[in-house]
């Protein structure tokens, strides 16, 4: 019996999260969602069940709502960034979930990295 793209999604998104975990223990963790119309992410506390950060393509004043495209989210990983920082973070594990590393996760990531945080 075939699997839906959904649940395939879930099988890999828990995959990619529990192997993370077992490298990572005790780091934080950059959790990626994206959508249809936009693409988010956050700085998660694991082991104390707090964001610590986060920063959106929805948020007004970075200038780009409602758009989903490569330079929207290299401008979201440039300001998760510079909000780690303010946070007082440099490094976490990016955690893509289900998502394949690829076009806008991937833009997101490298921006992140030059930007200074180390995933």
């Amino acid at each position: 019996m075939a699997n839906s793209k959904r649940d395939l999604f879930l099988k890999r998104r828990m995959r990619v999260r529990n192997k993370l975990r077992k490298v990572n223990a005790g780091r934080l963790r950059l959790s990626v969602h994206r959508s249809n119309k936009n693409i988010s992410v956050q700085l998660i506390d694991d082991l104390n069940g707090v964001t610590l950060a986060s920063a959106s393509s929805l948020e007004k004043e970075l200038g780009i709502v409602g758009k989903n495209n490569v330079e929207a989210a290299a401008k979201v990983g440039a300001v998760i960034a510079e909000r780690a920082k303010a946070a007082g973070v440099t490094e976490a594990y990016f955690d893509r979930g289900g998502f394949l590393f690829h076009g806008k996760i991937k833009a997101l990531a490298d921006a992140a990295r030059e930007a200074g945080l180390k995933i």
